[in-house]
């Protein structure tokens, strides 16, 4: 069982996206730029900036250049708050020094939820407009035990990792960021499915599908274009 766990984990997030259709949604807008808002995705575990081809095929039908939306890639084995945070936070400038915005949304899905939280709350989230969590382990999924021995991305994922306890410690959703999750019942990965979930979030359950399916599914696609657009 401990094997087939782990085999599960190992392999979250490598399954292909399935392509989306057109939405009448308008793009988000950079206020001070009056510009297309930058959109920056971060991968799950194991995975790559290759899953989001579907939602950033959604987001140029919508009407967001290319050239607005990025994504980033890193090594999610590493530690969320020595390593990756900072390393994203570089990133994030990058971004804003290229496009000339003040500040991006970020999507993230899984493991991916865990950074990006990190370098809103301790971080500079000032940068940040819009953070969303696809499935993303908040409080952590019992499935980590599974590989947490030899990865720190699955040791930051256990419940009550020290990652786990800064990040929920005091205040879930610190300072003017729009805060938005969406979580399934059927996900399998997340365990309680209930970890998603944010206390002052706006907090979406979405039908009950697997824990990739998010990310190509048209329902999730067009509720995300959705909240990137929000005024």
């Amino acid at each position: 069982m401990r094997r087939s766990a782990t085999l599960l984990l190992a392999g979250v997030l490598l399954a292909g996206t399935a392509a989306l259709p057109a939405t009448a949604q308008a793009a988000s807008r950079d206020v001070s730029a009056g510009a297309p808002r930058p959109v920056v995705f971060v991968h799950g575990r194991n995975a790559g900036p290759g899953v989001w081809g579907a939602l950033t095929d959604r987001l140029i039908a919508a009407g967001t250049p290319a050239d607005r939306i990025f994504a980033w890639s890193y090594d999610s084995s590493q530690s969320t708050n020595e390593v990756l945070a900072g390393r994203l936070a570089a990133y994030v400038d990058d971004v804003l020094r290229r496009t000339g915005a003040d500040q991006v949304d970020l999507v993230a899905h899984s493991l991916g939820s865990l950074p990006t939280r990190w370098y809103v709350k301790y971080g500079d989230g000032s940068k940040v407009r819009n953070w969303v969590s696809l499935a993303g382990p908040n409080h952590g999924t019992s499935l980590a035990w599974a590989c947490a021995l030899w990865d720190q991305g699955c040791r930051d994922m256990t419940p009550g990792s020290y990652v786990m306890s800064r990040l929920n410690e005091g205040d879930e959703t610190p300072g003017d960021v729009r805060y938005t999750t969406f979580w399934s019942a059927g996900d399998g990965q997340i365990l309680p499915t209930s970890s998603t979930a944010l206390s002052g979030a706006r907090n979406v359950q979405v039908a009950d599908m697997g824990h990739n399916d998010l990310l190509g599914d048209p329902d999730v696609a067009r509720q995300l274009l959705a909240t990137l657009a929000a005024p």
